[in-house]
């Protein structure tokens, strides 16, 4: 048996109860293992604590209880290997698209030319569609292209891991869904592990190879972790054909409107593998067999 290239193990995050009331358990037993280049999306109600999960991860925030490893290590802090692509872009103001993703590389390789560096940054700012406005400044771009830009920093770093807390949320549908197309473009080139938080099931569906359902916090839990077994490519106009999508969609709704209400408070446990393509099935998730699917052609 395979170890998972991330591994969650029993984790816990409990805030102080305001004037010495009582503290929150905001989630706990929260226990995960992603592949390799798996492509993981989570989705629960606000206050499950999805956000406060991935910052765990990416090292910004410190559990309670529990421990997160990576790559065979444990997550102590920030690291390189980790790249964080949040809502709000956080690009450097007086900086261009460019040297913000050069910025990046830069300090990822400190060694290297400034040519090696701005070619390198080029390639990303190509990849995402820039190529023409890479001396402009954030604000003298939309909304969609700074998200680029910042989509174009995270993977320029070449990290590990890629951790995205709803990057598209403030998008218009349109921008939403050409941005959609480009992370599935760069990340089937790159074969980064991805671990992203939505409230879109549509985009879950269309970007994920499983997708994680949280109980309703407090003492949230992740429940189900759901395999979308459909092949790959995946295109938004013709992913509702698939005989296998509102199945899938069917059940991650049933669970955002009932079961999540239903299961929370229960002190988590084994999350349960459900298959919807063939037999559902109940697994105890520390097996983590779940072998990334192609990210090109079908099975």
């Amino acid at each position: 048996m395979n170890k998972a290239f991330l591994e969650i193990e029993n984790l816990k995050k409990v805030f102080p109860g305001p004037r010495g009331g009582e503290p929150l358990t905001v989630f706990e037993n929260v226990t995960v293992g992603i592949q390799r280049g798996e492509f993981v999306c989570v989705i629960g109600h606000s206050g499950c604590g999805k956000s406060t999960i991935l910052n765990v991860i990416a090292g910004l925030d410190d559990a309670t209880e529990g421990y997160v490893f990576m790559d065979g290590k444990e997550v102590k802090g920030t690291s390189l290997d980790r790249g964080v692509i949040f809502q709000n872009h956080s690009l450097l103001p007086w900086k261009s698209a460019l040297s913000n993703v050069m910025f990046a590389v830069k300090s990822r390789w400190p060694g290297w030319s400034r040519e090696q560096v701005r070619a390198h940054a080029m390639k990303y700012i190509e990849m995402v569609g820039l190529k023409g406005t890479e001396d402009r400044k954030p604000s003298q771009l939309s909304g969609g292209m700074r998200q680029r830009v910042g989509i174009a920093r995270a993977f320029a770093i070449e990290p590990k891991m890629l951790l995205m807390d709803e990057p598209f949320g403030a998008l218009d549908a349109l921008t939403r869904g050409t941005i959609q197309d480009e992370l599935l473009n760069i990340w089937s080139q790159a074969g980064q592990t991805v671990f992203m938080i939505t409230h879109d099931v549509d985009e879950a569906i269309l970007l994920s190879d499983r997708i994680l359902l949280m109980t309703n916090g407090p003492n949230a839990s992740v429940a189900e972790a759901v395999e979308v077994d459909i092949p790959r490519p995946r295109n938004r106009e013709t992913l509702f054909k698939h005989e296998r999508f509102y199945q899938i969609r069917n059940h991650l709704v049933d669970f955002l409107v009932r079961r999540s209400k239903e299961l929370s408070g229960n002190g988590g446990g084994a999350t349960r593998t459900v298959r919807l393509a063939a037999v559902n099935e109940d697994q105890d998730d520390s097996s983590d067999e779940h072998p990334r699917r192609a990210a090109a052609g079908g099975h």
